[in-house]
């Protein structure tokens, strides 16, 4: 059962590695993996590793070496127009290809698990000693030659592929009788919006959950000023601060508000409904 969540686990990153280079490049490389015989570098590699909130200890590490790293981070930057000005920006620039794959794998795990994944504690480092590499990946960007990845994944991450941490227990309750006393009385059901006779289709949609974001605003920026943010960056938006945001459900604005708190969470009180004409302007 390992063997499969090791395979898809593989499949999984290498796809979204070309993925994140194709939407920085705007070229799709050409992608390989495999889990079986890895061999080793002939050159040390350097490591990057992630963490994931599964649980304790779930995490992947990558390690490249620096003919790996340095040509895709070289790649990205000429993409962009841009010419390196050391090997801090060509490896702060892979790593940023890194990061974005990790977080839509992340992604892809709360698809598979049926549950919200997200990425943790990330840095240089390598696997610890009882982690060995499982899996490589191969990358071919344009006419170069061919880029290797090493993976590992400790085996907290495999395994909660197997049993996700959060799935109930298979344990039975010993009788009836017992489960009876235990289980506290279910609280009585909403009641239901009244709808008008022969509104059967919008009641069956009443339960449908819908996505339901909040935007403070909005800018554009050229690639190359992307590439150069980091942690502590500032992006001025194109809304001051007394002007209410907006509330965009499934990416059509249907209300703008201003932003409280309510017991230390951020919260929108609705302060505009706006018009079906409206709606469609600012639908996206």
């Amino acid at each position: 059962m390992q063997a499969s969540h090791l395979d898809w686990l593989t499949e999984t990153l290498a796809q979204h590695l070309a993925e994140a280079l194709e939407l920085m490049t705007g070229e799709a490389p050409q992608v390989a993996w495999t889990t079986s015989e890895t061999p080793t570098s002939a050159e040390p590699l350097a490591w990057w590793g992630q963490s994931f909130n599964l649980r304790p200890g779930a995490a992947l590490w990558i390690g490249a070496p620096e003919t790996s790293w340095r040509r895709i981070g070289e790649h990205v930057l000429g993409a962009a127009g841009i010419s390196p000005s050391g090997d801090d920006e060509i490896k702060n620039t892979y790593q940023e290809i890194l990061g974005q794959a990790v977080a839509s794998v992340a992604r892809s795990l709360g698809t598979r698990l049926n549950r919200e994944v997200g990425c943790e504690e990330t840095g240089e480092q390598p696997p610890p000693d009882d982690v060995p590499v499982q899996a490589l990946v191969d990358l071919t960007l344009g006419e170069s030659a061919k880029l290797s990845l090493w993976v590992a994944f400790s085996p907290e991450l495999l395994r909660a592929l197997e049993l996700p941490a959060d799935s109930p227990s298979t344990e039975q309750p010993e009788s009836k009788a017992e489960t009876a006393e235990a289980a506290p009385p279910l609280p009585e059901p909403a009641p239901r919006p009244s709808l008008p006779a022969g509104a059967r289709t919008l009641d069956l949609l009443l339960e449908v959950e819908m996505p339901v974001s909040v935007s403070f605003g909005r800018t554009q920026l050229p690639l190359r000023d992307l590439l150069k943010l980091t942690t502590g960056s500032i992006i001025e938006l194109n809304r001051t601060v007394n002007e209410p945001v907006e509330v965009i459900v499934n990416n059509c604005v249907i209300a703008r508000g201003e932003v409280v708190v309510v017991e230390g969470n951020y919260g929108i009180r609705i302060k505009e409904i706006i018009s079906r004409q409206e709606r469609l302007r600012t639908l996206r």
